[in-house]
């Protein structure tokens, strides 16, 4: 659920608890206590949401991670093939360069 749908969900809340308080064919306290109900359902909405997101975000963080080790690794392996090319190329053929003439 986005910003708009949260904000719709409470403003829905809340006007359906105003019209239910001014109609209502019960007696104070048993008012009182439906309100009292439908505020923990709030609550208890508001906490499952909370959850899902912080589960929700601790995905994602593994996936980041997950990305920047294979980027890691990819460089890596790059890295040290082009140092195997330079190895190749200086080297020449592949024997030791000694530097000494023959």
């Amino acid at each position: 659920m986005d910003k708009n749908g949260f904000s719709s969900f409470l403003l829905g809340l809340g006007v359906g608890v105003g019209i239910g308080m001014l109609f209502a064919p019960k007696a104070g306290s048993e008012t009182r206590d439906l309100i009292k109900n439908k505020a923990g359902e709030g609550a208890d909405y508001l906490k499952q949401r909370t959850g899902d997101i912080r589960d929700s975000a601790g995905d994602l963080i593994d996936k980041g991670r997950d990305l920047v080790n294979r980027q890691k690794d990819t460089l890596s392996e790059a890295m040290e093939a082009g140092k195997q090319a330079y190895r190749d190329t200086v080297g020449g053929s592949g024997a030791p360069n000694t530097g000494m003439s023959s």
